[in-house]
Formats: C-alpha cells, structure tokens, sequence
C-alpha cells in the first residue's frame, strides 16, 4: 500500500486545535524527521529572503551545506511562479 500525501494533508488541515496538531506530528514523526522538516522550511525561508549566503545560513542555523545545496537546487528547477508562490505561503 502506497502512503498518500492529500491523506496526511487532509488529517492535519482538519485539526483546528493547535495542541492537537502538536501531538498529532508528536506521534507520527520522530523528533529527527520533526527537525529536518524545521530545517528544511528554515532554509527555504532564508533562501527566498536572499540577505545571506548557503554559508552563512549553514553556520547561523547549524544545517549542512549539502541540505541548503539540495534546497537552493529545488528552488532554481521552479517556475517563477512556483517561487511567488512558495514565497508567499512560508514569508508572509
């Protein structure tokens, strides 16, 4: 049986308590799976925002070069329209 992402999506959007959802991830991922996901959006924050280099970013948030790399390469194979957009859910 293949996992579905709009099954996961759909449970979390459906949550409308915080403490809920909190326990919800709790449960369903290990703290180091919770951590990348923080990471990742970390790094796509400060990507998008442009003020600092994958270096900085490395050395401010304590994340592997190769994670920024593997991130910046994401962002360059968007549309720009996929960028707008991203940038709009995670900056605003």
């Amino acid at each position: 049986m293949r996992a579905e992402w709009g099954l996961v999506l759909e449970k979390v959007v459906n949550h409308h308590d915080h403490n809920a959802l909190i326990e919800l991830f709790e449960l369903l991922l290990t703290q180091d799976e919770r951590s990348a996901i923080a990471s990742r959006l970390k790094v796509f924050q400060a990507l998008l925002a442009g003020e600092l280099s994958q270096r900085q970013i490395a050395q401010e948030f304590q994340i592997s070069i190769a994670t920024i790399t593997r991130c910046s390469n994401y962002l360059k194979q968007m549309t720009l329209e996929q960028r707008e957009k991203i940038k709009s859910l995670i900056l605003e």
